[in-house]
């Protein structure tokens, strides 16, 4: 990590966004008391990681980007077991565990062993458990990494009213329109660093504007452009315009460069991604 700052307030969805290897996951393991910073000043509730990981995990929930449940036993198994890490009454966990099954929409499946569970199943299991003790501050990384469509907007949901019910919840993801839809703050981090901070919207707004009108790539529609003196980036066989005006920008352009295939889309936190941290695949 380099130097990097940031403050997540109490009861909002705060995310961590950058390629593979931008320190991500190191940070939430640092948050999680698992590991050490390499320097500087870190609370958690106040409270140092080094000093006091002990009373920050009682208080903190994790869903770990890998499935790490038990395979010996089942769903309800899985539930009990854990809440045995936090001294938990025996009736209390009774009643929390068949609170958490519905939750997350697993009642059915609470005799299931977790070999006989779909990946989304597996996912929603992981964050019942780590709802078991009650967590003040819920970290995740990639908590819906793999899942088909309808599981990632189940998890969505119950995330906003866990967000409802005073939660505070950090969350690392690949998934741009997660991020736009669930964090009300969000970094853009890249090589250990911080490249930006902010509202999703206003990061859209700062980086690219309202909307873009993508072009399919030519050479006349190439020199069209720069004789028009229009901004613009090529992609692959795709160009893209970032403008306030896209449908008097599309206009023209039918009209002078005559492009074999263009639209006008809104402008998303995918651009910004991009525009900040490169286009270039990383391993």
């Amino acid at each position: 990590m380099d130097g990097i700052s940031f403050t997540v307030r109490k009861g909002e969805i705060f995310g961590f966004l950058g390629p593979n290897g931008a320190g991500k996951t190191t940070t939430m393991k640092m948050i999680q008391c698992v590991s050490p910073r390499s320097g500087g000043t870190l609370r958690v509730f106040n409270l140092d990681p080094e000093v006091h990981p002990d009373a920050i995990k009682r208080r903190i929930g994790v869903v770990p980007q890998e499935t790490n449940l038990d395979p010996d036993f089942t769903c309800e198994g899985n539930l009990v077991t854990y809440a045995r890490y936090f001294d938990i009454p025996k009736d209390v966990v009774k009643q929390r565990v068949n609170e958490l099954l519905t939750f997350v929409s697993l009642e059915e499946k609470r005799d299931v062993s977790i070999e006989k569970l779909s990946g989304g199943m597996k996912r929603r299991l992981i964050l019942a458990r780590a709802l078991v003790n009650r967590p003040e501050l819920l970290v995740l990384d990639e908590p819906t990494i793999g899942l088909d469509p309808q599981a990632r907007h189940l998890i969505w949901e119950r995330l906003k009213l866990l967000q409802a019910q005073g939660n505070t919840i950090v969350l690392t993801t690949h998934y741009l329109d997660e991020a736009a839809r669930l964090c009300d703050r969000l970094v853009i981090m890249d090589n250990g660093k911080i490249l930006n901070e902010g509202i999703p919207s206003e990061l859209v707004q700062l980086y690219v504007g309202n909307e873009v009108v993508e072009l399919e790539k030519s050479e006349d529609v190439l020199a069209c452009l720069r004789d028009m003196g229009i901004p613009f980036e090529e992609v692959g066989d795709t160009v893209l315009i970032a403008t306030a005006r896209a449908h008097e920008i599309a206009r023209t352009l039918l009209e002078r460069c005559h492009p074999h295939k263009m639209l006008t889309r809104p402008a998303t936190l995918e651009d910004v991604f991009l525009k900040l941290t490169g286009r270039r695949l990383r391993e």
